[in-house]
């Protein structure tokens, strides 16, 4: 089979053929239709993620069709022909709360989507929304999760309230906001691409602003008609502080990034006189996993995809994230 395999940081992305896996007990092969980028993907590649471990077959989400049971697969387990998407993750453990010190997202070291086969625990495996194709599938699962968790499980998001989601463009901010409007809230956006806000609006999102504006909080505040009561953010760095302005009194700021680096001079005054929450999130359970599936079929969510390639363009497709063009989640379309 085909995959897009890493062998060294600093290095491109090469599609080789290795051997197709074979299911072992209790698990499922899937025939890879699609498979999502993620940044961890480009961090991996530049060498800016802990514990890399290399060679390995790259990507963490996908979508595709049951090819092969294993022995002793649950009766449950989807059969083949199946279509199907991949939780993201591996060995979540049983707290809810917190993940287990051996979880990891698949992909490295674990073998990744990247590839026309994968084979995989059936735990992990669950149906396509039927309302989606298998390139807007494969959008969903790493995105997804950790939208869902960052603004429901942690956030404590409601229906009527007012929501900050920044950086929209990105896949993860992008579901946030198409979630978060979904379940009745009220969503405003940043970008440093007015035309990104734009497009945004088409999206069920109220509007936005961009932060390269000066005093861009005070303006937002002005337009929202208020302050926010949830801000989802994945910067984190100097850009967090504005935040804190933007926030409500009482209000609750969960960040799942931090792309900018650590937040500077944090002045404790703002967060404790105002009653803030600062909560940190990432990635999410299996049951979050169902739970944002439910959340999509039952509003019929589709995820925003910005570009596809084929598998053997995968490198372009990991330049494109690395410049942070894109608007939606960027696909590989595999066979």
């Amino acid at each position: 089979m085909q995959a897009l395999q890493l062998d060294a940081i600093h290095q491109p992305a090469i599609l080789r053929d290795i051997p197709a896996p074979a299911p072992g007990p209790g698990e499922i092969l899937v025939k890879l239709h699609a498979a999502a980028l993620n940044h961890r993907d480009v961090f991996i590649q530049s060498g800016q993620y802990a514990g890399i471990r290399l060679p390995c077959t790259l990507g963490a989400d996908g979508a595709g069709e049951v090819a092969a049971h294993g022995p002793d697969v649950p009766g449950d387990a989807p059969t083949v022909g199946a279509r199907v998407l991949l939780y993201p993750g591996l060995r979540w453990g049983h707290n809810p709360r917190v993940q287990a010190r051996d979880f990891v997202v698949r992909g490295m070291p674990d073998p990744g989507t990247f590839a026309e086969y994968l084979t995989l625990p059936a735990e992990y495996v669950r149906p396509l929304p039927a309302h989606l194709g298998f390139e807007q599938g494969a959008a969903l699962p790493l995105g997804g999760l950790t939208a869902y968790r960052a603004a429901f499980v942690r956030a404590q998001v409601q229906a009527g309230e007012r929501v900050l989601v920044t950086g929209i463009g990105g896949g993860v901010a992008m579901l946030a906001a198409q979630f978060c409007a979904a379940r009745g809230a009220e969503v405003w956006v940043t970008s440093g691409s007015d035309e990104k806000i734009a497009r945004a609006k088409g999206l069920g999102i109220k509007g936005g602003i961009n932060y390269k504006a000066e005093n861009w909080a005070k303006t937002l505040i002005q337009q929202a008609g208020g302050p926010f009561d949830v801000i989802i953010d994945s910067a984190a760095g100097a850009a967090f502080l504005p935040l804190l302005d933007a926030a409500a009194p009482g209000g609750r700021i969960v960040f799942y990034g931090g792309t900018l680096g650590n937040i500077p001079n944090l002045p404790p005054a703002k967060v404790f006189w105002k009653q803030l929450s600062i909560l940190g999130s990432t990635m999410g359970s299996p049951e979050d996993f169902d739970a944002m599936l439910a959340l999509v079929t039952e509003k019929s969510i589709v995820p925003v995809v910005d570009e596809v390639f084929p598998l053997a363009k995968g490198e372009a497709a990991l330049r494109r994230m690395e410049v942070g063009a894109q608007f939606g989640k960027i696909v590989l379309k595999i066979g």
